[in-house]
């Protein structure tokens, strides 16, 4: 088995000093897989994907990317590696222009003209509708196609690892299948995926390997073929399906 892109290890974080959210959670995540984090609601998942980013501080353990310790390195130092970040809830500047919103995201090398247009021509031929509309204020926009702003701007990093909050979160299911498969083509083109999802059904479809998380620690993680009808860890979540959106 290859060695992990990205990974926590015995990582404990609390919030306030003294609420322990996370207490010694493991996760290994590689290169061309999608690793997801499932569990029932208050199990630590997007706390374990702030984490990942650098969005709060550890108590214990560590955060290692292509195998060195990144523990105490800022967000945007992360974010300037290769570590792009889709939080579950909208991120983006509703007053301002898609185009403006993704020129923000090329923060991180605004310096660099050439690149800054090369990235926001780049995206816009992925994402056609945001070429269409890239004048027009984020607010006029429907969520679904809000969401394709924020992954744009995501990929404007050209990153090597992609941290996904909820992708799907309050979608039509129609635009949710279409993000899943745009996922999915993330890890097919070299990309380390780490996917926080209440849709266990579909977190399960697109995942190569899945962590269950409860109560703030490791419960079980099993590759996709574990996760398979009538296994063990398959009906370990049977009785967390009542949440999931499909």
């Amino acid at each position: 088995m290859s060695s992990p892109t990205m990974a926590i290890k015995d990582v404990t974080v609390a919030y306030h000093g003294d609420i322990t959210i996370l207490n010694k959670v493991s996760i290994e995540a590689r290169a061309g897989q999608v690793t997801g984090i499932i569990g029932p609601n208050g199990a630590g998942k997007s706390t374990a994907l702030k984490t990942f980013f650098g969005l709060l501080p550890l108590r214990s353990g560590s955060v290692t990317l292509h195998g060195r310790d990144i523990s105490r390195q800022k967000p945007h130092d992360r974010a300037g590696e290769g570590v792009a970040f889709v939080p579950q809830h909208r991120s983006l500047f509703a007053d301002l222009s898609v185009e403006d919103n993704l020129v923000l995201g090329c923060w991180v090398f605004r310096h660099d003209k050439a690149r800054v247009r090369r990235r926001i021509d780049a995206i816009y031929d992925r994402f056609p509708i945001l070429r269409d509309k890239r004048n027009d204020p984020v607010s006029s926009m429907s969520g679904g196609q809000q969401r394709f702003v924020e992954f744009g701007r995501a990929l404007l990093l050209e990153p090597s690892v992609i941290l996904l909050d909820e992708p799907t979160a309050m979608l039509a299911p129609k635009i949710s299948r279409e993000f899943y498969t745009l996922i999915r083509s993330f890890a097919d083109e070299g990309m380390t995926v780490i996917l926080v999802d209440q849709n266990v059904r579909r977190c399960a479809e697109i995942s190569d390997h899945l962590y269950i998380l409860e109560l703030g620690r490791n419960k079980a993680d099993g590759s996709r073929e574990q996760f398979q009808e009538g296994s063990a860890l398959r009906d370990m979540v049977a009785a967390w399906m009542d949440y999931k959106i499909d």
